[in-house]
């Protein structure tokens, strides 16, 4: 094969052409979303094209060196995102937290054992001495007072 240089524009969309479908089949794979992958796909070859005199040795090694690009791409892609999931689940959970301070103090500790505690309601109902129905009334205005606190936040999730 002649030698080529990777950044010149015919080169490189010969390569895309090639190659871009096999890329994006494996960044679908490996990150799960489609956008992502698609964002993965581009920027591996933008990454290519920079590099594109490294590969002037010839264009055979090219799948190879691709996906090894691809392969860092979708390594960062998911650093990424697993930051913002956790910068997101992090704010919502303060938000949740602000939120449950704005119920009465029995229902949110009825709320917090039933739920994040998954405690059965005839263990809590004994604690506190009252008949389960109570427990499962109390909890259902809990829930509801938390919507509320939380729809007055405006809290998107």
């Amino acid at each position: 094969m002649p030698r080529r240089s990777l950044n010149r524009r015919r080169n490189l969309r010969d390569a895309y052409a090639a190659h871009a479908d096999e890329l994006y089949g494996f960044a679908v794979r490996s990150l799960g979303d489609a956008g992502l992958a698609e964002e993965a796909v581009q920027e591996s070859f933008l990454r290519a094209w920079r590099a594109g005199d490294r590969f002037e040795d010839g264009l055979e090694s090219l799948p190879r060196r691709l996906f090894a690009i691809l392969r860092d791409v979708v390594i960062d892609l998911g650093r990424d995102e697993t930051a913002v999931q956790s910068l997101e689940q992090s704010l919502l959970g303060g938000q949740v937290e602000e939120a449950l301070r704005r119920v009465d103090r029995v229902d949110r500790q009825i709320l917090v054992d039933a739920y994040y505690g998954g405690r059965p309601y005839a263990q809590i109902a004994t604690e506190l001495g009252v008949p389960e129905e109570a427990v499962i009334g109390r909890l259902y205005d809990a829930l509801h007072a938390l919507k509320a606190a939380l729809e007055e936040m405006e809290v998107q999730g």
